[in-house]
């Protein structure tokens, strides 16, 4: 069973994945990843403290937090063989997304 804790410490992981993939991708030039990991530390961040705090729309954070983490996935695995913190990204956006949707699902049953 995927617990509150659990969701919320791999959507901070994916969080701070992100600013870091982020910021490399701003030293190299890497604009493909730039903006989807903005959305992503910022939407997994926020579902991280809505949990924390019980929120009643805890439930659909979760699912767009999902799905913005499998996009950023996406495109953080077009660049991983030569940018090492593209797959750090995409991994942990991807655990991100495996999460919230077994916390969603719980939550809705």
């Amino acid at each position: 069973m995927i617990t509150s804790e659990i969701c919320i410490d791999a959507c901070l992981s994916a969080s701070t994945a992100c600013e870091i993939c982020f910021t490399d991708s701003i030293n190299t030039d890497n604009k493909d990843c730039m903006p989807i990991c903005r959305d992503t530390a910022d939407i997994s961040a926020m579902c991280a403290r809505f949990e924390a705090r019980g929120s009643l729309y805890a439930t659909d954070l979760h699912v767009l937090c999902a799905k913005v983490c499998r996009a950023c996935a996406e495109e953080c695995l077009k660049h991983s063989d030569h940018h090492e913190c593209c797959k750090d990204c995409a991994a942990a956006c991807l655990k991100c997304a495996e999460m919230c949707e077994a916390h969603a699902l719980v939550k809705i049953n």
